[in-house]
């Protein structure tokens, strides 16, 4: 951010329509199947994904939105500490499913749901918000060293998420960490793609970029389909 100083805002925009797209696709041709199939508690892991979808409103409401692009310039240079609480969980949420395993599949089948894709959204996903967090710390006059500080703390969350999730009493609820997921994933990408473009209108370039994210994700189900 600070070498490339992306000063267009629709450039971005792209890149979230673009992060907002893949999402939605691996979320449905890979994560709600990995979570479905084979199993009659339909509602119990569907109450899971309503779960993670309200959740993730609720950390909206502390985080104004960063997570699909919206920067808020704060007035003080002090530590946000609503935007840092909401930002942290939805990424610490986020990075569970990675590293549990389930008690009631085999150690291949619970990774079967595919740690490259997963893997690979939620790090498209992390760049351009880290991207708007930065830019939106340093524009509210907080000094480098502290913003990049933040900006290490948020690193931090996800690989975080993923390392309590291999701890045995939390990972044998994979599955209900990985709904939970879907949830928050199904909410952020739709409110990506319908907030991509002013009064709700998409133009060609996004509509390219959001083609170019579900034939990636798509292309990225096949390579790691057994």
């Amino acid at each position: 951010m600070l070498w490339i100083k992306p000063s267009d805002p629709n450039k971005l925009k792209l890149l979230i329509a673009f992060s907002g797209a893949y999402l939605l696709s691996i979320t449905v041709l890979h994560l709600l199947p990995e979570v479905f199939t084979g199993d009659d508690r339909g509602a119990y892991f569907g109450s899971f994904v309503l779960v993670g979808f309200f959740i993730q409103v609720m950390l909206e409401y502390l985080s104004g939105g960063i997570e699909h692009g919206h920067a808020h310039t704060h007035r003080s240079a002090g530590l946000p500490v609503g935007l840092m609480i909401g930002l942290c969980l939805h990424a610490f949420l986020e990075g569970m499913p990675l590293g549990g395993g389930d008690a009631g599949h085999s150690h291949e089948h619970s990774h079967s749901h595919g740690v490259e894709p997963l893997l690979l959204g939620i790090v498209l996903h992390k760049y351009p918000v880290a991207m708007v967090f930065l830019a939106m710390l340093l524009n509210s006059g907080l000094g480098k060293p502290k913003a990049f500080g933040l900006l290490a703390v948020f690193a931090a969350m996800a690989p975080l998420g993923t390392l309590l999730s291999g701890v045995e009493v939390v990972g044998q609820y994979n599955r209900e960490s990985l709904a939970i997921v879907i949830g928050i994933f199904l909410h952020v990408s739709t409110t990506i793609l319908f907030e991509s473009s002013e009064d709700h209108r998409f133009n060609a370039y996004k509509m390219m970029a959001i083609a170019v994210g579900l034939a990636l994700a798509a292309a990225s189900m096949l390579l790691n389909a057994h």
